[in-house]
């Protein structure tokens, strides 16, 4: 099947029962999938006006107790942009699955890009927190909206899955495990009674059990500046306790939510870094390299956001350059230069759209850099 298709068997296999959406190449083949399988399960599926409504959609889904998700690519994640904002505020679980295409505005809708990476990071407005994962086949893509949805349950919030076209339409064998052998996590139900819960009270680990709407517990749900009842309150410190839980609650947990696959990192002079379909090129380069002589390694980003920044801080000092290999002008580059902070040089493999990154691209900037060019 192909990576879209994936992402739809994943969804549905760790209890996926609502999908609003808005079809856009080239993630149009999630909500046809969707619609075609939800009501095989008893799930509903509506197409909406647009990407704004969609976002709303399973935001209001996710409150009456249904794991919920939709599916967008660049112009459509940009109209989600203030809607993921108040999913954050408001700490409601669900998915957000962005097969990027070349941008700006409508761009190439049929060809790669990698483009959107920051956006997801920094498109709302305001200071938080995100989720976002990064797959680089149809089987991370099955596998990843799993762990996408129990990274959203457990943490109470929006969940990002930056896929990208090719990944989105290639075809490749997808393995799908019995029931019985898919982690699922469910979201944390109150253990106090209705009269004593409180929806944002936190346990000690910073998250809120989380009641449905209906279940017979008082519950308001705002976008605004809230205490622990959900009321708003409009004050520093009602903003200052809020926004540190809500920041708390991924930074605290960061090596649980981050994960990398790394190859080849134990003698690596030269590190490249990449992620989706540009890792897949990214590791051809490095094994071509290392056929060549050259002591080269790779560090796949499976998780995006939060940023892997004490592993990047642990290998620049033992390697000569680091390289970022990614499909736009350079996004991700600037997170390495950040946390590498002059240990070695930093370089970019990129193009701004269109094409995948040849390996052979990638490993003439290997090359140059193991002979000490920049």
């Amino acid at each position: 099947m192909n990576g879209d298709e994936a992402c739809c068997e994943g969804a549905l296999a760790v209890g996926c029962r609502f999908f609003a959406g808005y079809p856009i190449t080239p993630a149009t083949e999630i909500a046809e999938s969707m619609s075609r399988r939800l009501p095989q399960l008893g799930g509903i599926y509506i197409q909406m006006e647009d990407e704004i409504a969609s976002m709303a959609a399973i935001l209001g889904a996710s409150w009456g107790g249904v794991k919920s998700m939709t599916s967008t690519s660049g112009p459509g994640f940009s109209l989600m942009m203030e809607n993921i904002g108040l999913g954050i505020c408001t700490e409601t679980p669900c998915v957000v699955c962005n097969v990027q295409r070349a941008g700006p505005s409508t761009g190439l809708p049929t060809a790669v890009g990698q483009g959107d990476m920051m956006q997801a990071r920094w498109g709302s407005h305001g200071h938080y927190e995100i989720i976002a994962l990064s797959p680089a086949s149809p089987q991370e893509m099955f596998d990843m909206t799993i762990r996408a949805f129990n990274l959203s349950e457990y943490y109470r919030l929006p969940v990002i899955i930056l896929a990208d076209e090719v990944v989105g339409h290639m075809n490749e064998r997808v393995i799908i495990p019995r029931e019985d052998d898919i982690e699922i996590i469910n979201r944390r139900k109150p253990a106090v009674s209705r009269e004593d819960y409180l929806p944002y009270e936190a346990d000690a680990d910073g998250i809120a059990p989380m009641a449905n709407c209906g279940d017979g517990y008082r519950i308001h749900v705002t976008g605004l500046t809230h205490d622990e009842r959900g009321y708003p309150a409009m004050n520093a410190k009602a903003q200052e306790q809020m926004v540190t839980r809500l920041v708390g609650k991924i930074r605290n947990n960061r090596d649980k939510i981050i994960s990398t696959k790394n190859f080849y990192l134990d003698d690596a002079e030269v590190v490249v870094v990449s992620y989706g379909i540009s890792a897949r090129s990214s590791m051809k380069a490095v094994r071509d390299a290392r056929d060549e002589g050259i002591k080269a390694g790779l560090i796949k980003l499976e998780t995006i956001w939060p940023f892997p920044e004490e592993l990047i801080r642990s290998i620049a000092p033992q390697a000569k350059a680091m390289i970022m290999a990614e499909i736009n002008g350079g996004q991700m580059v600037l997170e390495m230069e950040r946390c590498v902070g002059g240990a070695c040089p930093v370089s970019l493999v990129g193009n701004l759209g269109g094409a995948i990154l040849h390996p052979n691209l990638i490993l003439g900037a290997i090359s140059k850099a193991a002979r000490g060019k920049t």
